[in-house]
């Protein structure tokens, strides 16, 4: 009898477990202050071409010098990288697999999946870009599926999300749909619901520049939103040219980082672009190089915490 009450008092508790509602976290990607806040009120920390990494100075077409263990360890929360067929399997490289190749994008999504399993109150963007259109569902989400990202991805309730409609970072963690996928080409929500069109909801200022003072215009988007309605994301990482014919050849301009990625340089390039979004923050500022200057004291400017 004695045996009976003790199961049926333990089946009593896990039921009640069930039912209640799961505590929201204290604190979410390192802040208490960013749980009730909307992801799209938010700004993250962004690491351009996040695979092509490399201590050695020699190596020029990298754009980081930490691996994305580090990168993410330091406080990235968005992810870029370009996506491009080597043999028979994706690879993530710099223009071509020939000129810097980061290896699969399996091997790379299972590195993310570990560091999510290792900090479950962290919200995680990803921004791929798709330059030689490889089907969603039969090249990019098997890779997602086969590395566990897949269950861990945000599917959003409208085909195309305004700035406002996004959930807070601690509805996105209770319910464990905390990682954010765009695709630049190729996205098609019937086939792969969780790989969203980047263009129609996320709009970017020039890509690859080159002048320090990084002017801002809306360069890159494809509607049917406003910039104002849109999420929007700076591309803070300064090239230089060389052998200008035509466009010339630009790499990442390595000298000049400690001042790039300075809270100076990177608060008035989100300045020069709050005009397109009501005077807001951007949502995400993209470095090169993300272990060189302030870019952590920068982005928690921008979102106005004080540690």
């Amino acid at each position: 009898m004695r045996l009976a009450a003790i199961v049926f008092f333990f089946c009593a508790v896990r039921a009640l477990a069930l039912v209640l509602p799961t505590k929201r976290p204290q604190i979410c990607n390192g802040h208490a202050d960013l749980c009730e806040r909307k992801y799209g009120n938010i700004t993250f920390l962004g690491s351009h071409d996040s695979f092509a990494a490399s201590p050695s100075p020699f190596s020029l077409a990298r754009t980081q010098e930490v691996d994305l263990d580090a990168q993410l360890n330091l406080g990235v929360r968005m992810l870029q990288a370009q996506g491009r067929m080597n043999g028979n399997e994706l690879h993530f490289c710099h223009t071509t697999c020939g000129l810097f190749d980061g290896g699969t994008v399996e091997i790379y999504l299972k590195k993310v999946k570990s560091f999510l399993d290792q900090h479950p109150n962290d919200v995680l963007t990803l921004i791929f870009t798709n330059p030689e259109h490889h089907s969603v569902s039969h090249v990019w989400k098997p890779i997602f599926d086969k590395a566990g990202i897949t269950e861990m991805a945000y599917v959003p309730p409208h085909a195309v999300m305004t700035r406002e409609d996004w959930p807070t970072l601690g509805e996105m963690i209770k319910t464990g749909k905390r990682v954010i996928v765009f695709l630049d080409k190729g996205a098609n929500r019937r086939a792969v619901d969780f790989i969203l069109p980047q263009f129609r909801m996320l709009w970017e200022d020039v890509f690859d520049p080159t002048e320090i003072d990084f002017p801002c215009k809306v360069d890159r988007t494809a509607g049917p939103l406003t910039p104002s309605q849109q999420l929007n994301l700076i591309n803070h990482n300064l090239n230089i040219q060389i052998l200008p014919v035509g466009r010339g050849i630009l790499f990442p301009a390595r000298l000049h980082s400690p001042m790039t990625n300075g809270v100076n340089s990177i608060l008035e390039h989100a300045a020069h672009c709050a005009k397109f979004v009501g005077d807001r923050a951007p949502n995400f500022v993209m470095l090169d190089y993300v272990n060189v200057g302030q870019g952590v004291e920068a982005v928690a400017r921008l979102n106005s915490l004080t540690s």
